[in-house]
């Protein structure tokens, strides 16, 4: 199998699982962490281009998961994590991580958060060893092994 066609398959099975948990994804944290995360995937590179923001808040708003919060709200918590990425990657990707372990008291969540960045991350076909590396990385902060998710 090819390798896109391979990270196609991921995250299309990572999106069924978290539609799957779906009511039991409504917590505060669980939207920070998502947003979080959502932000670390799109500025991996250490750059955030506008047309790739704009793929990742049309993810965002579209995803069936994270349709349980507001929009808007949704964006505005992406684009403040962008900030802080986009301001000073390092040190804001500190403070960013922070976020993403707020889901770290709950496992479902925990594993949820990561399911979306690797759903982010695949869905323009190339997940990437940078995206890779911060999906790793928040595995970490989430006490969460990486080989549970192929990282």
């Amino acid at each position: 199998m090819a390798l896109w066609d391979r990270i196609k398959e991921s995250a299309s099975t990572m999106q069924t699982q978290l539609e799957a948990k779906k009511n039991d994804l409504k917590s505060g944290a669980f939207r920070d962490a998502s947003m979080a995360m959502c932000a670390l995937v799109a500025a991996a590179d250490g750059t955030i281009d506008p047309a790739e923001r704009q793929r990742v808040a049309q993810l965002i708003a579209t995803n069936e998961v994270l349709q349980n919060f507001p929009a808007d709200d949704l964006r505005r918590r992406f684009d403040e994590n962008i900030g802080k990425l986009t301001a000073d990657f390092a040190f804001g990707k500190v403070s960013v991580l922070q976020e993403v372990a707020k889901a770290k008291k709950k496992p479902a969540e925990a594993r949820a958060v990561i399911q979306i960045g690797i759903v982010i991350g695949g869905a323009d076909g190339d997940f990437d060893k940078t995206e890779q590396a911060v999906v790793r990385e928040a595995c970490f902060a989430l006490d969460l092994p990486p080989h549970e998710f192929d990282l």
